[in-house]
């Protein structure tokens, strides 16, 4: 390796130990008798002082850098209650790695801000500011604490298709690809796969998976890729799945909390793990009126809706019983009122990060479904069959890491923690 340490794992109690840092100049100022510049990894920043008749000269002018320039800094770490990490690193070398060739397009450090639309063009460049740095740090927190916590719940990991033959979840909302001599889509989902791997008995499955959606919209909640963090459950009801989805998001929350605090100060964000409240549509539409919303029962949430359940029932809400008609094929009837279903959705600080169901797992009843929202169950036979085989309860759901990851990061736009967003207008980079 070019480094022997991270910026992070320096300290004043490494006094006069030898380091080799690498990274890139984040800052950098020249008086006639001193050089600071500042170096950046993705651990954090360090301040190297050149010093006139204590750093060769030779060493203070090869400092003498432009910002973002990439670099390996080889000197002694020195404490020093005066800097603001208290040590500053003495350096004998410095070289410059690959001389820059181009005008870095924006200013990483943030004194001047730059449109995101800019920012993405060049995410490359973007991912080196702190605040980028810490929104991706906290995702990949997420999605360990997701496969931490469900692997020791008695889940398996498993894959399924992102190329397939008929729609997950019915609608028009679908890429199409050519696929040798046969029609076939991006996957809206993994949703019937991971039930024919329940079926098939590995009775408690999750998996993280892209996913493709034509979204029309334009707006900073959707994109056309994103993440998506699932689960399915066999012989288990929605109330069972809702327990494994609460203690999921909360477990990621503690896990943000516990490994993410450097980078939630960096974003100024105070993370609380909030009590999760469940209350059946119903309710939820019945308490929107009485706080003088326009909502009524058959209605989907809208934003103003999510953000108005907040307010009524606080940070994290799971909504039970949604109307069938609102509802994917798949979603089990309620048995007392079948114009209802076995279904939910999680809200998180006022926005649906979640949703979820217990599914049909009787093929007439699926076939029934299926033909109610204008599908066609000959197209459909392959999921079927594996019904008709001895399938047994089951439910699941999932979570979209996106959003998430933006309600977490109290980020303002989704494509900010997207790493190389995909909207309606955006291919590259």
């Amino acid at each position: 390796m070019i480094r022997s340490h991270y910026v992070g794992e320096l300290s004043a109690d490494m006094d006069g130990k030898d380091v080799t840092l690498a990274g890139w100049v984040h800052e950098i100022r020249e008086t006639s008798n001193i050089t600071f510049l500042l170096i950046r990894d993705k651990t954090g920043i360090a301040q190297v002082i050149g010093k006139k008749g204590v750093t060769g000269d030779d060493v203070r002018k090869r400092m003498s850098l432009p910002k973002e320039s990439v670099i390996v800094v080889r000197g002694k770490v020195k404490a020093n209650k005066e800097a603001r990490a208290g040590f500053e690193v003495i350096p004998t070398d410095v070289a410059d790695l690959n001389p820059l060739s181009a005008k870095i397009p924006f200013e990483v450090t943030g004194k001047v801000p730059a449109e995101i639309d800019v920012r993405l063009n060049n995410r490359y460049v973007d991912i080196r500011r702190l605040q980028t740095t810490a929104i991706f740090n906290i995702e990949s927190t997420l999605m360990g604490a997701f496969r931490t916590h469900l692997s020791g719940e008695g889940f398996q990991e498993i894959r399924t298709p992102s190329v397939i033959a008929e729609a997950s979840e019915g609608g028009a909302e679908l890429f199409p690809v050519a696929y040798f001599e046969k029609e076939a889509y991006l996957a809206q989902s993994p949703q019937l796969y991971k039930q024919l791997a329940v079926i098939g008995g590995l009775d408690k499955v999750f998996m993280i998976t892209p996913v493709f959606r034509a979204e029309k919209s334009n707006t900073v909640y959707h994109l056309t890729e994103s993440t998506q963090m699932d689960i399915e459950a066999g012989f288990a009801y929605a109330e069972d799945a809702i327990g494994y989805l609460s203690g999921t998001v909360l477990a990621m929350l503690e896990a943000v909390k516990r490994h993410n605090q450097d980078d939630l100060d960096t974003l100024g964000v105070k993370l609380d793990v909030p009590k999760v409240e469940t209350v059946t549509y119903s309710d939820a539409i019945k308490a929107l009126q009485a706080k003088g919303h326009d909502a009524k029962v058959g209605d989907d949430f809208t934003r103003k809706h999510e953000t108005g359940l907040q307010e009524i029932y606080g940070d994290a809400v799971v909504i039970t019983d949604f109307p069938t008609a609102l509802r994917a094929f798949y979603s089990m009837p309620k048995e007392d009122n079948p114009d209802l279903t076995n279904s939910y959705d999680f809200i998180y600080k006022g926005l649906e990060i979640s949703s979820g169901a217990q599914r049909i797992h009787k093929p007439d009843l699926l076939i029934k479904s299926l033909e109610k929202k204008g599908l066609n169950p000959k197209k459909f036979e392959f999921y079927i069959n594996a019904f008709r085989c001895g399938a047994p309860p089951h439910s699941g759901w999932s979570i979209g890491l996106e959003r998430l990851a933006m309600q977490v990061t109290n980020s303002n736009n989704i494509r900010e923690c997207s790493m190389f967003p995909r909207d309606r207008n955006r291919l590259t980079p």
